[in-house]
């Protein structure tokens, strides 16, 4: 059984940042099948960033040039590096696994980020 647990967030000010942590029990195929999304009040989950089979990344337009995903796998653990926050960016941010074997999706319990002055 695979378990997820984010940490790292918290309220920052417009134009600061934060590093997002996910680390996973259990036995895992790769961090290259882990990611992060995020869910602002009101909207659905949306896919912020998550490494490709290849090792490379993909990345929401609006986050481009500002958030950047890293891993160690020997730690089995993602980071979410956030620069130049705004206060769109506010949302409640999900570590997700998924096995390449299977469409099932493991969540973490979400940590929340607010960007406000």
């Amino acid at each position: 059984q695979v378990q997820l647990v984010e940490s790292g967030g918290g309220l920052v000010q417009p134009g600061g940042s934060l590093r997002l942590s996910c680390v996973a029990s259990g036995t895992i195929s790769s961090i290259r099948d882990m990611g992060w999304y995020r869910q602002a009040p009101g909207k659905q989950r949306e896919l912020v960033t998550r490494f490709t089979s290849s090792g490379a990344t993909n990345y929401v337009d609006s986050v481009k040039g500002r958030f950047t995903i890293t891993g160690d796998n020997a730690k089995n653990t993602v980071y979410l590096q956030m620069n130049n926050l705004k206060p769109e960016d506010t949302a409640v941010y999900y570590c997700n696994y998924r096995p390449p074997w299977s469409a099932y999706n493991y969540w973490g319990q979400g940590t929340q980020v607010t960007v406000s002055s």
